[in-house]
């Protein structure tokens, strides 16, 4: 599936662009027996519903056309939401010093399974996240990285 999420991301990256958009993420997901392809599109004023129309009406055509999906599958555009996950190196590097909860596939050499911090530095290897203490953890033990809201 990473190699469809890339070759999507590549086709309709520049168009996403023109319209005034950052393109955040791009998902092809199974949920329950449908197949959903998520376009998670951003901006510095927020994503509205109208956006989210906008975006899907310029890159729909481009991905038929391409035909890098050969199952029947939904078209989604949405926003990356206020807790944002954070899967590339970009994200991560934008989100860094932001409070992030981290999620573990198995329990670490400390007996934790996921952290709450705030986002250290990031290598290809491992990413710190500074909790009361400064925890480095090894990146192919992390299930997901997420920020977290607070009021």
């Amino acid at each position: 599936m990473a190699r469809i999420e890339e070759s999507i991301e590549l086709l309709v990256k520049e168009k996403i662009e023109q319209l005034g958009y950052e393109l955040y993420d791009v998902l092809f997901l199974k949920e329950g027996p449908n197949k959903i392809l998520r376009i998670v599109i951003d901006s510095e004023n927020g994503i509205s519903l109208d956006d989210c129309e906008k975006v899907n009406n310029e890159v729909k055509d481009l991905i038929d056309e391409a035909d890098f999906i050969k199952e029947q599958y939904f078209l989604e555009i949405s926003s990356p939401g206020i807790e944002r996950i954070l899967r590339k190196d970009w994200q991560l590097k934008k989100f860094k010093g932001e409070l992030v909860e981290v999620k573990l596939f198995k329990k670490d050499k400390n007996g934790n399974k996921s952290y709450l911090g705030t986002l250290g530095d990031i290598t290809s290897d491992t990413l710190e996240i500074n909790t009361e203490k400064l925890i480095e953890i090894d990146r192919k033990n992390i299930a997901q990285v997420k920020t977290v809201y607070t009021d």
